[in-house]
This record gives structure tokens, sequence and C-alpha cells, in this order.
């Protein structure tokens, strides 16, 4: 059973009265509400999940990577019992898992992805009921097909960028390469992760 959601109950049932009130007919309404208002509402659920997964491991790494210094600090060696010798391990083996888990699911990444699919739609919906910007015409009728148009290759775009990023394998950042390499490559290795 799916956790309810009220801000995806809310912004459904807000979206759906607009939508209600515009002069379009019934096949052009339920667009609206089963192709752009699902996909709105799914990429944001999945921005939202994707964001908390990502901050839970990234906490856990941060946390853990900076007891672990500290423990070691206290002087492990005088451990008779061997009680802080077992924390650091512990400790150090669940960041260790948590920034595997975070480099293999790529959360943060995902998180970003859905986060940008999720408000341009978000501000295409609005042009469309303003009749504003690539959709301004004398009514919502007229600016429909190319809202339905715009709406599909976004959700297109975000398919196809999301199957590229994942076939991509995932090879950890060398320090010595990073210090080395010029910065132009790096420049555009940084834009093509951030899209």
């Amino acid at each position: 059973m799916a956790k309810a959601n009220p801000y995806a109950d809310q912004t459904k049932r807000e979206f759906a009265e607009i939508i209600a009130g515009l002069d379009l007919n019934d096949l052009q309404k339920q667009y609206l509400i089963s192709r752009w208002l699902d996909q709105l509402l799914w990429f944001d659920g999945k921005a939202a999940f994707n964001q908390r997964r990502y901050y839970a491991l990234r906490l856990v790494t941060i946390v853990g990577g900076v007891i672990v210094p500290a423990i070691v600090s206290y002087n492990v060696g005088k451990d008779k019992g061997g009680t802080l010798g077992w924390a650091v391990f512990s400790i150090s083996l669940l960041v260790a898992l948590a920034a595997a888990l975070e480099g293999f699911f790529r959360y943060g990444e995902r998180w970003r992805t859905f986060r940008r699919t999720a408000e341009v739609l978000k501000a295409h919906g609005w042009q469309f009921f303003e009749l504003a910007g690539p959709y301004t015409a004398p009514d919502h009728a007229t600016a429909f097909p190319t809202f339905a148009a715009q709406v599909e290759t976004l959700v297109q775009q975000d398919v196809q960028a999301y199957i590229a990023a994942m076939a991509q394998p995932q090879t950890p950042p060398q320090a010595d390469e990073e210090e080395t390499a010029p910065a132009a490559p790096r420049a555009a290795t940084a834009r093509r992760l951030s899209t």
C-alpha cells in the first residue's frame, strides 16, 4: 500500500480544479490529468524519494568520516578490551557501505534529474494555463497541441538522458589524474555530469 502524500494529493486536487475550468474537450482534459499531471507527480515523488536516500547516505558518510578520525586520535592502542577498535572498524565499514551505495544507485544524480524535469513540467503547465510564453494563443484549445507536444518531448528527453546516464560505467575519480588534467576537459566533464 502506497504512503499518503499530502503534498501530492493537494497538488493533484488544485491542478484538477484548474483543468476542469479550462475550455477544452474531454479528451484534452483527460490528457492534462492522465499524462501531464501524472508525470509531474511521478517526477516530483521520485525526486523526493531520491533526495531522502541521498541525504541519508551522505549524512552517514559525513558523520562517520568525522567520528572515525576522532576515535583513532583518542588512541585506540590504549583500548585493552578492543571496544574502540571494533567501533572504528564498524563505523568505517558503515561509511564505506553508504558511499558505495550512493555511488552505485546515484541517488544525488537521480534527485537532481527528477527535480529538474518536475519543475520544467510545472513551468510549462503554468505557462499553458496562463496562455503565456510558447503557449500564447487566443484560447487553450488553440495552444493545446503545442503544449502536448512539448510535454511529450520533455518526457522523452528525460528518459533518454536517464538511460544514457545509467549506462555510463562507474569509475572512481583518480586524484592524481584530476590534479594533472588540463582545466578544459575537467570543465567539460563537469558540464556533462551536471546535465
